[in-house]
């Protein structure tokens, strides 16, 4: 079928509709709508009733103003579903392993575990395997830490309730060691993982939103101690926020957190943690010197 002229300036007008009521706050009534779009008041109206009838556009009784239907919300969802988020990520995966020098990785939450999506390498001779497909414990790795702070609090007490493994002697296993450790990360928005999975294993990782603001993945940077020192973990923690603001971008978020996210500049005044070459971790587990926030090897 092919349409005619009129038919699809109709549907270029239905549609500019749609994306007027998408950017307006809540409701729009007929008339602003017209005047936004430079539209009849009376070709809007015909075009809102059709809308309506399809369950795109919902009208307020009382106020007799417009807003998105259901049908707009459930065609969000499907299409956030159908999301390549692997190929949307590839890219500035590939571009900040170019940058660091060193492995980067997306992973997403699967069940109580970490699962690792996607991977890039960066150009070092000593590589770390490749972790793609694989799954590890949240409380761990920092992509799993992330992905634990964004979760209800009767989730993370649930998880704890089953017990936390400890890998070695920097795992956090305790419950309030743990709740401290993903304050830290909402309130700074990153999170590491320095030998708390694999000993000489160090990783920080940064949340990735979707369109509502919600943490959907983590983007982290992973290798090996004697590369990845305590001294580089604020310029990467920065440089991981950064792809993942712009991951998040690609899929209809902001690419702001709703954490405090400080500037590279600012995660460089850390000269606290600059200064200490290795870390040791106190009791139960938790490095609560070192800047919390993503965690993980992979």
């Amino acid at each position: 079928m092919v349409l005619d002229g009129n038919a699809v300036r109709s549907v270029d007008r239905a549609a500019a509709l749609l994306l007027a009521l998408g950017d307006s706050q809540g409701e729009a009534g007929v008339t602003e709508l017209a005047r936004r779009l430079g539209l009849h008041k009376s070709t809007a109206s015909r075009l809102l009733a059709t809308l309506q009838r399809r369950g795109l556009v919902e009208q307020d009784e009382e106020t007799g103003k417009y807003r998105l239907g259901l049908v707009i919300i459930r065609l969000a969802e499907r299409a956030e579903r159908t999301l390549d988020l692997r190929g949307i990520a590839m890219p500035e995966l590939e571009r900040l392993a170019r940058l660091t020098h060193e492995t980067t990785g997306l992973g997403v939450l699967d069940g109580d575990a970490l699962l690792t999506v996607a991977q890039a390498d960066g150009p070092n001779l000593i590589a770390v395997g490749d972790w793609t497909g694989r799954s590890t414990p949240l409380h761990c790795v920092a992509s799993g830490k992330v992905l634990l702070a964004a979760v209800a609090e009767r989730e993370v007490l649930r998880i704890v309730r089953r017990g936390l493994l400890s890998y070695t002697e920097r795992t956090i296993t305790e419950l309030e060691p743990l709740l401290e450790e993903l304050a830290r990360i909402r309130r700074r928005g990153y999170a590491t993982a320095l030998g708390e999975f694999e000993m000489g294993l160090n990783a920080v990782a940064a949340p990735v939103h979707d369109a509502r603001g919600n943490v959907i993945a983590a983007v982290d940077i992973w290798g090996p101690a004697f590369r990845l020192t305590p001294r580089r973990i604020p310029e990467l923690a920065a440089q991981a926020r950064e792809a993942a603001a712009a991951i998040s971008v690609r899929l209809g978020g902001t690419g702001t957190a709703t954490a405090a996210q400080p500037s590279l500049a600012q995660a460089l005044s850390h000269t606290a943690l600059a200064q200490d070459p290795a870390p040791s971790a106190p009791s139960g587990g938790t490095v609560s010197e070192l800047p919390a926030g993503v965690a993980a090897a992979s």
